[in-house]
């Protein structure tokens, strides 16, 4: 049934080599997930159909020519047929220039659909980054590619989440040996105000922001680095001082043992490996990662392309399931709080 406030959904097979084709097949045979938006499925026919033969599923989809075409009705999988990646020029399981051109141009596809208000959020299945690089889209990462689409300069960032815990971080996708070079007061204190920022408008009050430090034992006062006593520990002051709740900085090799004892709703580690080691063992199938800070919400499985498993039809959706839920809610809690601040 047609309803104006039924949010329309984009979504995409991802790297056609690995499994998210699969992903997307068997999420959608669960109709609490189905029936949460109105969907627009953007990808090659040929590529699903063979993840429906993997996954010896069937998935109902409505083949449109044009956007127009698109309605409202929570359940109905939308499909525009790109006829852009044929199953005969790739191998599954192996990397792919060629797949990995078409996952960006997918994506560059979607995202107009986006910015021309088609679309309200966008779930992408999982892609492959060195796949994208070699298919000529040259970004540092996924986050910076869909930033680059929607012309956004700043105030971006991945934020992570495991249920009730987000996590997100100072620097990202660099080097380690880089990470010092790029801890600044004023970079920790931009993502403190990013964090809050996200989860209020995910409708967190007052969320209690954690964040670690750098070095081992927090510095120890110095002896064992200055960035805590140089821009950690001051830029947590000045955003307190500001009204945000946030602590910190906190040993990182205890910091997931503070949840049952002390819990928070997010946590701001400094690189990627220090956030992402313990949310993947807390659940590896349940994380999801937002593009946070953009003006379109996107979400994908916090895992990859798993070409280990890739063809052997025993991928699991419970991930794919949850970044489902979360564009969903965060496309209309977006909505929402636009709406009180527009008052």
């Amino acid at each position: 049934m047609k309803n104006p406030d039924t949010p329309v959904i984009g979504l995409t097979l991802g790297d056609a080599t690995g499994i998210g084709p699969e992903l997307v097949v068997k999420a959608f045979q669960d109709e609490n997930t189905r029936t949460l938006a109105s969907w627009v499925l953007v990808g090659d026919k040929r590529v699903l159909l063979q993840a429906q033969a993997l996954a010896n599923l069937t998935l109902d989809v409505k083949e449109i020519d044009r956007v127009e075409e698109i309605g409202r009705e929570a359940g109905t999988i939308h499909l525009i047929d790109l006829q852009n990646m044929n199953p005969e020029n790739y191998e599954l399981g192996k990397l792919s220039n060629e797949s990995g051109k078409v996952t960006g141009e997918t994506l560059q596809y979607v995202l107009q659909l986006a910015k021309d208000k088609h679309i309200e959020g966008v779930m992408y299945a999982p892609l492959n980054k060195e796949a994208l690089h070699r298919g000529g889209h040259h970004f540092q990462d996924e986050l910076h590619f869909f930033a680059d689409l929607l012309d956004c300069k700043e105030g971006f960032s991945e934020i992570n989440v495991m249920e009730d815990l987000w996590v997100t971080r100072v620097t990202s996708h660099i080097p380690l040996k880089n990470v010092s070079d790029n801890i600044s007061k004023e970079k920790v204190m931009e993502r403190i105000r990013f964090a809050h920022d996200t989860l209020t408008t995910a409708g967190y009050n007052a969320p209690k922001i954690v964040v670690a430090a750098l070095n081992p034992h927090a510095g120890e006062g110095g002896m064992l680095g200055n960035e805590e006593i140089d821009s950690i520990i001051p830029a947590i002051n000045e955003m307190k001082e500001a009204g945000i709740n946030v602590t910190g900085p906190y040993p990182a090799d205890t910091l997931f043992l503070r949840l049952s004892k002390d819990p928070f709703d997010c946590l701001l580690a400094m690189y990627h490996d220090q956030a992402q080691t313990g949310m993947k063992l807390l659940g590896f199938n349940k994380g999801v990662t937002m593009s946070g800070g953009l003006p379109v919400t996107l979400t994908t499985p916090a895992h990859g392309t798993a070409f280990d498993i890739a063809g052997k039809g025993i991928a699991d959706p419970g991930a794919t399931k949850e970044a489902v839920k979360m564009v969903v809610q965060m496309s209309s809690n977006r909505k929402a709080y636009q709406t009180q601040l527009d008052q």
